[in-house]
Formats: C-alpha cells, structure tokens, sequence
C-alpha cells in the first residue's frame, strides 16, 4: 500500500499532551548535600535494585555531581562498603 498525504488527515491524533517535569540537582540545589564515598547509606539512594549505577536522566543529577557520585560508590566498592552486584536472596 502506498503512503498519501491524506492518511495523516484520516489519523486520530491523541487530545492529551504530556508535559515532563524538569528535574533538578540535589546536590546543587542544597548545598549541605556532600557525596561522601564513606557514607554508602546516602550513596544506595543511587543504585538500583541489581547494583548499577543509576543514569543522570533517572536521578536528575547533573554532569559534575554525576560524575563525583559515580567515582564515590566505584571507591566505595572498592573498600567493601558497597556491593558490586546485587545478593541473590
């Protein structure tokens, strides 16, 4: 079948609209807010279920504080505090 410009017009085009919400830095917003590689409780807010590192479009953090947060939870890691997969159980 080949494409007309008509089928467009014959289409029912969706009447709701989807606005995002932008997301904004936590760490830039409150200054108090430190990405401490010692403190993994703060630092498993950051992680998913499985263990990765969560992507700055997920968390809205941004590229500076995203970039701190992911060397904080590899050194982390590093010293045990964090696991670097998720347990089975």
């Amino acid at each position: 079948m080949a494409y007309t410009p008509d089928d467009n017009a014959k289409r029912p085009r969706p009447k709701t609209k989807f606005f995002h919400k932008k997301k904004v830095c936590r760490f830039c917003v409150t200054s108090s807010l430190m990405i401490d590689y010692k403190n993994p409780a703060a630092l498993r807010g950051f992680l998913t279920e499985r263990g990765k590192i969560m992507p700055r479009r997920i968390t809205g953090t941004c590229a500076r504080h995203q970039r701190e947060l992911a060397v904080a939870i590899k050194r982390s890691r590093n010293l045990a505090l964090l696991p670097y997969v998720a347990s089975d159980s």
